[in-house]
């Protein structure tokens, strides 16, 4: 009888185990997904600086400091590899963070100098 109760509960908690196994590996995954949906948006922004520099650098050749920054912003966020080992890279996902930040800071300077000069 005991050895019967102590089986009971060995099947019981493998298949409680199995269960949490599953949701972790399905969870893993999803954090994967997510991350290369992250990367693919950064990418998609750096593609699209080119342009808005090349529309600006047509208005405002005054301007020259901004677009300058730009410039550099996007190449610093282009010398940093985008890849999924960032996740477990704590100085490389810092080094990108702040690639991304500097980026962010040159296209609002930007903008503002594309408000400007409407036309």
């Amino acid at each position: 009888m005991r050895i019967a109760r102590l089986a009971v509960s060995a099947v019981i908690t493998l298949c409680l185990t199995a269960c949490g196994y599953n949701t972790i590996q399905a969870r893993d995954e999803q954090v994967k997904a997510s991350w290369s949906e992250a990367l693919n948006q950064y990418q998609r922004r750096a593609d699209l600086v080119p342009n808005l520099v090349n529309t600006v650098k047509g208005y405002a050749n005054q301007e020259r400091s901004v677009l300058t920054s730009v410039t550099e912003a996007r190449a610093r966020v282009g010398s940093v590899q985008a890849t999924t080992e960032l996740l477990n890279d704590p100085e490389a996902f810092a080094r990108f963070e702040s690639a991304q930040t500097q980026l962010s800071s040159s296209l609002a300077r930007l903008l503002v100098v594309s408000e400007n000069y409407p036309n």
